[in-house]
């Protein structure tokens, strides 16, 4: 028996095959590109925003079918404007431009003093400055400084004016155009020593060198000053006045930057049953904009959403591998059930993205118009419950991720995946799939009620959504049975019907049996019932098990007479060398391996068939040749086959070995049937035959009772049951 693997080691694919791979890597490839195909031109292509166009009459009310907040773009754009129009331009104070300024009227009034020193002319005074800042100063003005008795005192006024004019500022505003920022103020930052301060300064205050002579004067006229000077006052400074305070661009932007986020986007709310437009009306482009909201919810064209498209892809997909995977569905898939089940996931993704964009009907969720129980009752039948249920959780989250799904129809999706596995469970013959189909009809039909329900919707929409609901579970079930027959031939699936046709006696290779063999015939029923009801106490597939042992022994029907059970006086061994004779018995299983090829048989059957022997030795023949013979190999006598890899292999090389050597067993009694079957069955043990298997020694318990009440029932007549103790429980068969 299989020692038991680590769970990592058990995940699918543990070695990549190329071409499932292939497969794999061609459909996601496949459903990306329609998926991003369909992003750019999914709003455009809505149905129900092709139905409402700007400035067209409306034919329709249209009704929020949810409620939403969303992000009104072009009111937020407008606020950020507004926003961005109310931060000031930012300007910065230079202590080193005041600094110079100061130190060039310095030098002005140092000259001016020693002029006044020397005791100069007029003249020579005005000549002197005149010479050294031409035409900076009008005549008038210097003759007034000059004859004025307070022409010392002149100075120092002139030097606090420039000082009170330069620590106000003088704005260098060039070719900036302040219309863009706040019109009304302006920001100075002056960096000090030791701290740096903020100032607003409305922008009528701003002065500059255009208005500087006139800030002169206000500040001269305002300050207890002659009136002598404050006539002179603009003339003597203008010259001296430079700009000190200038706009930093830089500031400027962090101040947007700032305002930027802080601003909070303009939300706007829809209420579920609000009526968005009105039959009549013509659509506005507001409108337009909220059924938009309603209808998308996502900026498909957005770089990062396609990002994250491709991530929940991706992320989808591995989850599809992992649900599929050894370790959740019990076994390894074979090529052609990963093709299966790839074809279907993309197929699954493709009709949801396809729908979604066709589809718009208020109140009816898309999950109602894809067939979700089809594509998991299909793997159901022909993989299993377990790979079912797996693809019935992962495909409706691929849906949701691809964004064809909302969370309505997702848990629809997920419900009807998950009916559409219980309504197969019990499924054995074709019309039981009919009668799935009306399950999961009517669950949906319930599901669709409780979303209905949940979402407070308005009771005119009930009948429609149950109605479609119902439908699309009956149509399922229709179309499974359509689909089945092609897929069970084309992935030679081992399916239940697949099976029940199978074991039909009457099928024309089992009647051939009977006709030609009808030894082996009766050894293979007989084998089938024993395995049959192993299988059933053990949990294996007791159907598979049936037919495997009906078809067990087909390779015997060319050369029926060298086996026991279809001879009857003459035993054509006693003239062949036991090596011819092992030969002869060998052979019947690579002659059964064919011919299950030629008739099309499952897999999972042709398995049973090559391994109901393993590679056990024939021993009879082989004890033959070791007396008559030195030198004899084991491998010579061996069957070709491998020791068995399933559950049911394993129970019906266990029934074969019993049925035929039960024959040897003389007057068998309850004792004498359970003591020879535990030997047999540890015998097959000891001899490594079980180790592939999955069989633990809790199934090889029951596996032996099972076969004891099969084989007390078969000998019946023959058997005189023992005395027993009311205190031993004991089952007759």
């Amino acid at each position: 028996m299989n020692q038991n693997n680590s769970f990592l080691s058990s995940l699918w694919p543990h070695k990549i095959r190329f071409w499932p791979a292939l497969a794999i890597s061609a459909t996601f490839a496949m459903i990306l590109f329609v998926t991003l195909g369909n992003i750019g031109s999914s709003a455009a292509n809505s149905p129900i925003l092709r139905e409402f166009e700007v400035g067209k009459v409306a034919e329709r009310d249209f009704i929020a079918d949810k409620s939403i907040s969303y992000v009104d773009d072009e009111a937020t754009q407008l606020r950020k404007k507004a926003q961005e129009h109310l931060v000031p331009a930012v300007f910065r104070y230079s202590t080193d431009a005041t600094r110079d300024a100061l130190a060039m009227f310095g030098r002005f009034k140092s000259m001016v003093r020693s002029l006044f020193t020397n005791r100069v002319s007029a003249d020579a005074f005005r000549l002197g400055i005149q010479a050294e800042y031409p035409g900076m100063f009008p005549q008038q003005v210097l003759e007034t400084l000059y004859r004025s008795p307070s022409r010392e005192r002149f100075l120092e006024y002139a030097e606090s004016v420039l000082k009170i004019l330069l620590e106000e500022g003088i704005f260098a505003t060039g070719k900036l155009n302040l219309d863009l920022y706040n019109p009304d103020q302006v920001e100075v930052i002056r960096k000090g020593a030791i701290r740096t301060e903020r100032e607003r300064i409305p922008i009528n205050r701003m002065v500059t060198l255009i208005t500087a002579k006139e800030r002169i004067a206000e500040i001269a006229s305002s300050g207890s000053y002659p009136s002598s000077f404050t006539s002179i006052a603009p003339y003597i400074l203008t010259p001296f006045v430079v700009e000190n305070v200038f706009f930093s661009q830089e500031d400027t932007n962090l101040r947007l930057e700032e305002t930027r986020a802080r601003l909070e986007p303009v939300i706007r709310q829809i209420e579920r049953g609000e009526r968005i437009i009105k039959k009549g009306s013509i659509v506005s482009k507001d409108d337009l904009a909220r059924i938009k909201a309603l209808n998308q919810g996502k900026d498909r064209q957005n770089p990062i959403y396609i990002m994250g498209l491709v991530g929940m892809l991706l992320f989808s997909f591995g989850l599809l591998l992992f649900m599929t995977s050894p370790a959740m569905v019990g076994r390894k898939l074979e090529a052609k059930e990963i093709y299966f089940l790839t074809i279907l996931g993309g197929l699954y993704g493709i009709s949801a993205i396809v729908l979604s964009r066709m589809i718009g009907i208020e109140y009816l969720s898309l999950a109602v118009f894809v067939p979700t129980a089809l594509f998991v009752m299909l793997p159901a039948v022909i993989t299993g419950g377990r790979t079912a249920t797996a693809i019935a959780i992962s495909m409706p989250v691929i849906a949701f991720a691809l964004g064809a799904y909302d969370e309505q129809a997702f848990l629809f999706a997920l419900a009807a995946g998950i009916t559409g596995v219980f309504s197969m469970r019990a499924a054995e013959r074709r019309i039981d799939l009919i009668k799935a189909g009306l399950f999961v009809a009517a669950m949906q039909a319930l599901f669709s009620l409780v979303l209905l329900l949940f979402d407070q919707s308005p009771l005119s929409v009930f009948p429609m959504v149950i109605f479609w609901s119902a439908f699309n579970g009956l149509i399922c079930g229709m179309l499974v049975l359509a689909f089945l027959p092609l897929l069970e031939q084309w992935l030679n699936a081992t399916t239940t019907f697949r099976l029940m046709e199978l074991a039909d006696l009457n099928s024309p290779v089992l009647k051939r049996l009977l006709t030609v063999a009808p030894g082996t015939y009766s050894h293979s029923v007989t084998v089938a019932n024993l395995a049959e009801s192993a299988c059933r106490d053990i949990g294996a597939n007791a159907l598979l098990a049936r037919v495997g042992a009906y078809y067990h022994d087909i390779g015997k029907m060319d050369q029926p007479d060298y086996f026991i059970e279809n001879q009857a006086a003459y035993n054509k061994h006693d003239e062949l060398a036991p090596r011819l004779s092992a030969t002869i018995i060998r052979s019947h299983v690579k002659l059964g391996i064919e011919k299950a090829r030629a008739l099309g048989l499952p897999q999972a059957v042709i398995d049973i068939i090559s391994e109901h022997h393993g590679n056990s030795v024939i021993a009879w023949f082989y004890n033959e040749a070791l007396k008559r013979e030195d030198q004899v190999k084991a491998d010579d006598f061996s069957y070709p086959g491998n020791p068995p890899r399933s559950k049911e292999s394993a129970v019906v090389m266990l029934a074969d070995t019993v049925e035929a050597a039960m024959r040897t067993l003389k007057k068998p009694t309850i004792t004498k049937i359970e003591k020879f079957v535990h030997e047999l069955i540890i015998g097959k043990f000891e001899q490594g035959q079980l180790d592939q298997s999955e069989l633990t020694f809790k199934d090889l318990e029951l596996i032996k009772s099972a076969f004891v009440r099969v084989l007390a029932g078969h000998y019946h007549s023959r058997i005189e049951y023992p005395k027993i103790s009311r205190e031993v429980p004991f089952e007759q068969g």
